[in-house]
């Protein structure tokens, strides 16, 4: 199954943020035993190092954990069309307008995120991770 993967729920895995993490955690696990084709998109790579910097406040550490997501995660380009085609998208968050641009473009099966009530107008179905692990 081909899931894309929010920002929020890898920063759950990655710093272990309460409640949320041990969902999070599992999707990760899942990735690393093939049992899922996890993505994420390019645009959220910077997101994600600049808030793990944040916290961690150690670019060299930052850097060495990018490395240890990206053999676990697939990156997704973002194209110029998905950037016009979210525009187009009846969804107010043009950022998650974006990601669900590019899991139509890439054909993925569903968008996993904790801000599902972010995604409505998605052409793409969109589940929590909590959710997303019940269904299996």
């Amino acid at each position: 199954m081909n899931v894309l993967i929010d920002t929020n729920v890898i920063l759950d895995a990655m710093l272990s943020r309460s409640p949320f993490n041990e969902a999070a955690q599992k999707l990760f696990i899942m990735a690393a035993e093939e049992k899922i084709n996890a993505y994420i998109t390019a645009n959220c790579v910077t997101d994600i190092y600049y808030l793990l910097h944040k916290y961690l406040h150690d670019s060299v550490r930052c850097k060495e954990e990018l490395r240890k997501l990206f053999t676990l995660f697939n990156i997704m380009d973002v194209t110029s069309s998905d950037c016009e085609k979210a525009l187009e998208l009846p969804m107010t968050d043009y950022e998650d307008a974006l990601l669900a641009a590019c899991a139509k473009r890439g054909k993925i099966e569903c968008i996993i995120t904790r801000n599902v009530k972010d995604f409505r107008g998605s052409p793409v179905k969109v589940v929590s991770p909590d959710d997303f692990l019940k269904d299996l």
